[in-house]
């Protein structure tokens, strides 16, 4: 029965994995120090059911892959890979096993925008184009005050429209 629960929980994560690279190489909308997409949403959902680690290899796993299939300008730097992982375990951190409150979703996507995308992002962007830290934290910060709020909805109207009607279906 385990290992049953083992691979169906694989082949979840593998599915929402290639919905996460879909969404964030097809469908966002990429500038040279900005990419504005939808690709949270699949690790958001891979954390709420799954937990921090599975969320953050996920991630890891999902840009990676992402990488590799559909390059998009730059080589790899790991930096963002990092960042990836961390975002996965802070949406695990504040929403596995846990009532998925508006509060609770508000800390998460404000931990994941504030700390990861426009601390840890824009530090690798730094190091990558020579530029200074603080002169791309204008735009990044213009990112971070639209997605906050696009984040914060669309992760709390899926979780209660889809996603609890998905685990009711899978534990079945």
């Amino acid at each position: 029965m385990d290992n049953k629960f083992d691979v169906k929980k694989l082949i979840q994560i593998s599915l929402l994995i290639a919905i996460e690279v879909i969404l964030t190489r097809f469908c966002s909308i990429n500038m040279q120090i900005v990419r504005i997409g939808f690709g949270f949403l699949p690790i958001a959902i891979i954390g709420m059911m799954y937990g921090p680690l599975s969320a953050g290899i996920a991630y890891a796993i999902g840009d990676i892959l992402g990488m590799l299939l559909f390059p998009t300008g730059g080589s790899f730097f790991p930096g963002f890979t990092l960042t990836a992982f961390l975002t996965g375990i802070v949406y695990g951190v504040f929403l596995y096993n846990k009532p998925k409150t508006w509060p609770r979703i508000i800390g998460a996507v404000l931990t994941v925008c504030l700390v990861i995308n426009l601390g840890l992002d824009t530090l690798w962007l730094s190091i990558l184009m020579g530029k200074g830290y603080i002169a791309l934290l204008p735009t990044r910060i213009m990112k971070a005050v639209l997605m906050i709020p696009v984040q914060t909805f669309i992760i709390g109207i899926i979780w209660k429209k889809v996603v609890v009607r998905f685990v009711k279906v899978s534990q079945a």
